[in-house]
C-alpha cells in the first residue's frame, strides 16, 4: 500500500501554516509520505504531481476533483479537513470505489459554543448591547419589551442532530438548567445519550414545544429545507431558530415568512443559503436575527484538531485498516 498522501489546494500564507501543522501531525502518526500539491496548476500537473497517492485532502472546492480521482487510479480515500461534504459528489466517487471521509469532529467543541453563544446573544439582544455601546448611545440604543429579554434558565432546548456537534451542545447546556430534548435518525446507545442528559422525542414534538431549536445535521437530499413553512408555523410564537449547520438546511425564504409575520421570535445563524449573504437580503436587517459569518468553526484548536485528525486517518490506510468518519452517499 502506498504511504503518499497529497494535500491539494492554494499556496498562500495561511496554507503555509496549515501545511506545517499538518506535516508535523504526519510525523507524530508516522509512516506518511505527504505531499503539497498547488491546485492553480494544470490539471495535467496536477495528476502528475498527485501519482501514486492514496488519499487526498482537498482543501476547499476543486471542480475536477472526481475526474482527478479517476485519473490518478490509486487514491482510496478522499479525507476532507472540516465537517461538511456536501460540495463533494460522493456518489461519483463511490462508483469508483473511493470513500470520502470528515474530519472526526475536529470543530466540534467550537461550534457547539457558537450555538450556545447564537442563545446567549438573542435572548439577551448582545449583538444590540455591544452595537450601542460602541455607537456611543451607551444603554439608550437597547430596544424591545421587557419581555423579549431572557436567560436559558427553565428554557426547553431541541437539539436536531445528537453528533459529535449536537452531543457537546448538550453537555454544555448541562449547567444551564435548561430541559434538553433531541431527534435523531441515527440510534445512539443509551450510555451515549445518558451523557449529553437529553431526552428524545419525535420531530413534531421537538419543533412545537420547543424554546430553542438548534440544528445539526448534514446537508443532503433529506435534510435539505427540513426546517420550511410547516415547521415554523408548529414552532412557538416565543421560540428562536439556531442554525450553525448548513444553510440550505433551512427554507431561507420561509424563515424570512416566519420572522416577518412574528410566528417565531427569532434566528441565530451562522450560515445562509446563498453566502456570501446576498447585501439586499432582508434577514440582515431584521432586529430579531443575528447573523455570523460562517465562522463558528474559526478557533485555533479546531484546526490543530482538523490536522491531527486527517492524518490519523491516513495513518490507518498506511496501516491497512479501515479509515474512519466516512460518510456515505445519500
Amino acid at each position: 500500500m502506498s504511504n503518499i498522501v497529497v494535500i491539494l489546494g492554494q499556496k498562500n500564507p495561511a496554507s503555509k501554516i496549515n501545511d506545517q501543522e499538518s506535516q508535523e501531525a504526519a510525523d507524530r502518526v508516522g509512516g506518511i509520505n505527504l505531499r503539497f500539491v498547488d491546485n492553480q496548476q494544470t490539471f495535467d500537473e496536477v495528476v502528475e504531481q498527485c501519482q501514486g497517492a492514496m488519499m487526498l485532502l482537498p482543501r476547499g472546492g476543486y471542480e475536477h476533483l472526481v475526474k482527478l480521482v479517476e485519473k490518478v487510479g490509486t487514491i482510496k480515500l478522499v479525507q476532507t479537513s472540516s465537517a461538511g461534504t456536501d460540495w463533494i459528489d460522493k456518489s461519483a466517487l463511490a462508483e469508483l470505489g473511493v470513500n470520502v471521509a470528515n474530519n472526526g469532529g475536529a470543530n466540534a467543541v467550537a461550534v457547539a459554543e457558537h450555538a450556545i453563544g447564537l442563545m446567549f446573544s438573542m435572548y439577551r439582544k448582545f449583538d444590540v448591547q455591544i452595537e450601542s455601546a460602541k455607537s456611543g448611545t451607551w444603554m439608550a440604543g437597547v430596544t424591545g419589551d421587557r419581555g423579549e429579554f431572557h436567560t436559558l434558565v427553565g428554557k426547553k432546548v431541541g437539539i436536531i442532530g445528537l453528533g459529535r456537534i449536537g452531543s457537546r451542545v448538550a453537555k454544555r447546556l448541562a449547567g444551564w438548567e435548561c430541559e434538553l430534548v433531541y431527534y435523531d435518525v441515527i440510534e445512539h446507545d443509551d450510555e451515549y445519550v445518558a451523557a449529553t442528559g437529553a431526552k428524545k422525542v419525535d420531530l413534531d414534538e421537538l419543533i412545537s414545544t420547543c424554546d430553542v431549536i438548534t440544528l445539526h445535521v448534514p446537508h443532503d437530499r433529506v435534510t435539505e429545507h427540513m426546517m420550511s413553512h410547516r415547521e415554523f408555523e408548529m414552532m412557538k410564537s416565543t421560540a428562536i431558530l439556531i442554525n450553525t449547520c448548513r444553510g440550505p438546511v433551512v427554507d431561507e425564504n420561509a424563515l424570512i415568512r416566519a420572522l416577518e409575520s412574528k410566528e417565531i421570535f427569532g434566528a441565530g445563524l451562522d450560515v445562509t443559503e446563498i453566502e456570501p449573504i446576498e447585501p439586499d437580503n432582508p434577514l440582515l436587517t431584521m432586529d430579531n436575527v443575528i447573523i455570523t459569518p460562517h465562522l463558528a468553526t474559526k478557533a485555533i484548536e479546531s484546526e490543530w484538531n482538523a490536522a491531527q485528525f486527517t492524518m490519523d486517518n491516513a495513518g490507518r490506510i498506511v496501516r491497512g485498516e479501515d479509515p474512519e468518519w466516512i460518510v456515505k452517499p445519500v
